[in-house]
C-alpha cells in the first residue's frame, strides 16, 4: 500500500497545470451508455476513479480505450450486461451513475448500492424516487437496486434536497424518455452543466442545466459526440491553498477561476493575493494569513470538497476560524489527524473551531477520505520534520500525480511503495 513522505518547510513557487475534473468525467463516461455510437472525451484526469469506472463500463460490455494523452473513446454499441456488481461499485459511489443510462436505453438495470468515502450518509433514495415517477418499477434486494421500464416517461420531479449525482442520473435517464421531464431543486454545480453540454452534443434536448430547474425533452435515440472535460475546480482550490499555507506563489493553468468564486473570496479575506485570468489563476501567500470563517453550501456556495483544505490553512492563520459543515455529517475525520500534528481544533457537532497559528510537527497520519488526504498533504508542507501519510489510495482517487505536481514547484515529497 502506497504512502507519501513529506519534509515540510519549503516555499512553493512555480506553475502547475490543472487536470480535468474527476466529478465531471465520471458522469460523462456513464453517458456513453446512452448511445450505440462512439463518445470521445478529452482532458480526462488519470486518477484511480477513472480506471475504476473504465472497468465498470468494460464489464457491461463497452469498449473503453483510454489514451496516454488524457483521452478516451467509449463504444457501447453492444451492452452485454445490465448489472454493475458490488466488487466494482463498493469502491466508488459514482458507479450509481450507470443506473439511469442503463434503464433508459436497455429497459433494465441492476446496480449494487454504492460505496466510496466514509464522509457520511449519501443515500440514493432520490434517484429511486425520481425513476419511479418516470414509470420505472424499482426495488432493492440483497444490496442491489433493480429497475425495469419498457420506456421511461417524462415527469415533473421535485428533489426533496439538492443532489448532484441524483440530478445527473435523472437527467441522463430523461434524455431517452417519452415526453418532457422537469427537474426542480436540481443541483447547479458546473459538473452538471458540463454533462448537459455533452448530452446536447449527442442530440439530447436539455435546457436550464446550471440552474435550479432543468427541462429535458426526450428523444428516440442519441448519436455520438466529442467533449472536453472541464477543469477540476477542487484541484485548483487545493493548490491555491498550497500557495497560501506555504507563503509561496503558484500559477495554475488550464483552469477556470470563475468556478471558485467563494473559495477565492475567502483566500482574499485571509490576505492571499489572487490574480485571475480566463484560464489561469495566481496565488501569492501572505506572511501571516488571517483567520476566516467558512460555511459549506451547495454551489455556488463554499464547496464541501474544499473544507478540509481550509482547515489545514486555518492552523496557520492568525486568530480563530470557525468552520461549519452543512453537507455531510462525518466530514471532520481529518481533524483528529491534524491534532496529532499539533493543531488546536475542537469539533462541536457540525462546527470545528480552529485556533492558530500553531507549529505543526511531522507525524505518521492516516487518510480517511479523498479531501482529508489533501488536508494532510497541505499540513505536511508546513510541518517541521517528516510527515508520512498512509492510505493515499484515497488521494489517488481524485488527484492526478499530486506528488509530481507539488515536487515540481519545490515541495519535498515522495511516494513510498
Amino acid at each position: 500500500m502506497d504512502r507519501l513522505r513529506i519534509s515540510g518547510g519549503a516555499r512553493l513557487e512555480g506553475s502547475i497545470r490543472i487536470s480535468g475534473a474527476k466529478n465531471a468525467a465520471l458522469p460523462a463516461m456513464a453517458a456513453a451508455l446512452l448511445t450505440a455510437r462512439d463518445v470521445e472525451l478529452g482532458n480526462l484526469p488519470m486518477v484511480r476513479d477513472i480506471d475504476t469506472f473504465r472497468r465498470l463500463l468494460s464489464g457491461l460490455g463497452a469498449d473503453v480505450a483510454v489514451g496516454g494523452d488524457h483521452t478516451a473513446r467509449i463504444s457501447a454499441s453492444a451492452i452485454a450486461s445490465c448489472e454493475a456488481p458490488y466488487d466494482v461499485v463498493k469502491t466508488m459511489r459514482a458507479s450509481v451513475l450507470v443506473l439511469g443510462p442503463l434503464l433508459a436505453r436497455m429497459g433494465e438495470a441492476r446496480v449494487s448500492l454504492p460505496g466510496g468515502c466514509a464522509i457520511g450518509a449519501r443515500p440514493i433514495d432520490l434517484h429511486i424516487k425520481g425513476l419511479r415517477q418516470m414509470g420505472a418499477e424499482v426495488h432493492t434486494e440483497h444490496g442491489y437496486v433493480e429497475a425495469r421500464a419498457a420506456r421511461l416517461e417524462g415527469a415533473e420531479i421535485v428533489f426533496d434536497r439538492i443532489t448532484v449525482t441524483g440530478t445527473a442520473n435523472l437527467m441522463m435517464a430523461a434524455v431517452l424518455a417519452s415526453g418532457r421531464t422537469t427537474l426542480r431543486n436540481a443541483a447547479s454545480e458546473p459538473e452538471v452543466r458540463d454533462l448537459a453540454d455533452l448530452l446536447n452534443r449527442m442530440g439530447a434536448r436539455i435546457h436550464g442545466a446550471g440552474g435550479s430547474t432543468i427541462v429535458v425533452d426526450g428523444v428516440d435515440e442519441l448519436g455520438g459526440g466529442a467533449h472536453t472535460i472541464m477543469p477540476d475546480r477542487i484541484e485548483t482550490g487545493t493548490f491555491l491553498v498550497a500557495a497560501a499555507i506555504t507563503g509561496g506563489r503558484l500559477e495554475l493553468t488550464h483552469t477556470d477561476p470563475s468556478l471558485l468564486a467563494s473559495p477565492i473570496e475567502k483566500l482574499r479575506q485571509a490576505g492571499v493575493r489572487i490574480e485571475s485570468g480566463r484560464d489561469r489563476v495566481t496565488a501569492c501567500g501572505a506572511a501571516a494569513p488571517a483567520a476566516v470563517d467558512i460555511e459549506t453550501h451547495e454551489y455556488p456556495g463554499f464547496a464541501t470538497d474544499m473544507q478540509a483544505q481550509f482547515m489545514a490553512l486555518a492552523t496557520q492563520a492568525q486568530g480563530t476560524s470557525v468552520i461549519t459543515e452543512n453537507i455531510f455529517e462525518n466530514r471532520f475525520m481529518h481533524a483528529s489527524e491534524l491534532v496529532r500534528m499539533g493543531a488546536d481544533i475542537k469539533v462541536d457537532g457540525s462546527r470545528a473551531i480552529v485556533k492558530g497559528p500553531v507549529r505543526l510537527g511531522g507525524a505518521n497520519v492516516l487518510a480517511s477520505d479523498l479531501r482529508a488526504s489533501a488536508s494532510l498533504v497541505l499540513a505536511g508542507l508546513v510541518a517541521e520534520g517528516e510527515t508520512v501519510i498512509d492510505r493515499v489510495y484515497h488521494l489517488d482517487r481524485g488527484y492526478e500525480r499530486i506528488e509530481e505536481k507539488l515536487g515540481g514547484v519545490g515541495a519535498s515529497i515522495e511516494r513510498l511503495t
